[in-house]
């Protein structure tokens, strides 16, 4: 592009990129001052006692500025100076003429005359295609600025020094909302620069701690004169961000009495939450737990502590993790860890929303202990049973058979504990009913075993198809059990039932 053509679509379309929004006081005219010729070719603008008197149509294409609207000294150079360079803060008293450094070819003329001052564009006109070709990209220009104006984004392009030299009527709006003024400092708090052509920043406009407050992340682009920076807010993120902050710290308050250890890892597998309860069980330092450790660390950490089963070998070691972690994925992993130190840990996994895992840590020492204990003393008490010659029945509140010993086995030709469901005394009764001769006990045995009021024990004679005898005795026991016992007789001795 020659400089003829940059200098018309500079000149010509406004100068969208450099020139802003005009509010000034309405300009006047005088009588004595004679008016530019309206249907004038040249650039030419007309001030009295510093303000725009006049000015033609090429001068107001040239600024970009609305047929009604005035315009003072200060503001005409701020037009004037992104393409002319630097000029004096107040009118000048003396012809002068200022040549621009961006196009050779166009020259700013000054004829101060009593009050009034004369300013005189001159440049090069354009061949007929370079007026079609500016003709086109002023159509687009018109296009690109109404596309501006509705980006709902503040968007707005600082110079080397980071004064603002553009910006668009979003970011105009966000200036109106805090109080200050666009075309001052940017309140944007940026990213110091990097060296790279792009960085991103996430900050705050208003006064801080203020709940008023506008969050966005705004991208910087470098350019050849500056920076274009474009925020987008992000409030929703921002509050959204808050909101699990606080309901983490709230789950961290509530997990913090829990006595199970909870460790639960992110989609990326690595530690995003734990409680104290989980330091108390797996002797990890709180320190290594806050780096957020992977999980093959985590539990590398739990192998080097001889706070899990030792495994045979390292590879196989890994090999069963993996199946572990894939196990808590899919809610199918209960483990339960004998650990060297004679604890007992039972470890659950479950999968945790958004693609992580959590891992439960339960101490169940005690209850291994106590269950173990339980076990050996109903071993002991059945041990015991099996030395009775008499052949013993205990049925609990329910009417199932709880316990039988050896002799009951033995005599009844039966084993209860082969069956897959409990014997109840209704099908005990009828077993002892058939291989014994008839009797009314036994609907007084059923009776007496299911009753809920205050019972007494009591005693009857009966006799085997066998030829042999029975003394039955009835007993209630704690918990509203009954003990049923067979004690054989002499078969000359025996009553009648």
């Amino acid at each position: 592009m020659t400089p003829s053509v940059a200098l018309a679509i500079g000149l010509g379309a406004g100068g969208a990129a450099f020139l802003g929004s005009l509010l000034l006081p309405k300009s006047r005219r005088t009588s004595d001052v004679d008016p530019i010729a309206r249907n004038s070719a040249d650039t030419e603008i007309l001030l009295v006692d510093g303000q725009v008197a006049d000015m033609t149509g090429a001068a107001r294409q040239m600024l970009d500025c609305e047929p009604n609207e005035d315009l003072d000294w200060p503001t005409l150079i701020r037009h004037l100076e992104p393409v002319f360079g630097p000029l004096p803060e107040q009118p000048p008293h003396t012809p002068a003429s200022v040549d621009s450094p961006l196009f050779p070819e166009a020259r700013l003329s000054m004829f101060p005359a009593k009050d009034s001052l004369r300013l005189s564009v001159q440049a090069d006109y354009l061949a007929a295609g370079h007026q079609i070709r500016l003709r086109l990209d002023q159509a687009e220009m018109l296009r690109l600025r109404r596309a501006m104006a509705l980006v709902p984004c503040p968007i707005w392009q600082s110079d080397a020094l980071g004064q603002v030299s553009w910006f668009n009527p979003a970011y105009e709006d966000v200036c109106a909302q805090i109080g200050t003024a666009p075309d001052g400092p940017a309140p944007f708090e940026l990213a110091a620069p990097d060296g790279s052509d792009t960085r991103r920043s996430r900050t705050a406009v208003g006064p801080r701690g203020d709940r008023a407050q506008l969050w966005y992340e705004v991208q910087s682009h470098r350019t050849c004169d500056g920076w274009l920076h474009v925020a987008t807010n992000i409030d929703s993120v921002i509050h959204s961000e808050v909101t699990q902050r606080n309901f983490l710290q709230t789950l961290t308050r509530i997990f913090a009495h829990l006595p199970i250890g909870l460790a639960v890892f992110d989609r990326e597998r690595r530690l995003a939450l734990f409680n104290p309860a989980l330091i108390d069980l797996v002797h990890l330092e709180a320190e290594f737990l806050s780096t957020r450790p992977n999980l093959m660390s985590f539990f590398d950490a739990l192998r080097e502590g001889r706070m899990m089963p030792e495994p045979k070998n390292y590879q196989s070691w890994r090999e069963h993790l993996s199946e572990v972690i894939a196990a808590a994925a899919s809610d199918l992993y209960v483990e339960t860890w004998e650990l060297p130190s004679g604890l007992t840990y039972r470890i659950t996994g479950r999968p945790h929303p958004d693609g992580g895992i959590a891992f439960l840590f339960e101490d169940i020492s005690s209850e291994i202990s106590l269950t173990r204990r339980f076990r050996r003393e109903i071993e002991q008490a059945h041990s015991v049973l099996d030395q009775f010659e008499d052949a013993v029945a205990v049925f609990s509140d329910h009417g199932t058979l709880s316990l039988c010993n050896a002799a009951y086995r033995t005599l009844w030709d039966d084993d209860p504990d082969s069956r897959v469901a409990d014997l109840s005394v209704a099908e005990a009764t009828a077993r002892w009913q058939a291989l014994c001769a008839p009797s009314p006990v036994w609907g007084d045995i059923r009776d007496f075993v299911l009753c809920l009021r205050e019972r007494a024990p009591w005693e009857a004679h009966l006799r085997l198809h066998t030829g042999g005898g029975l003394l039955c005795r009835v007993a209630p026991m704690a918990g509203g059990a009954t003990l049923v016992r067979f004690t054989p007789e002499d078969t000359g001795a025996a009553a009648p039932a």
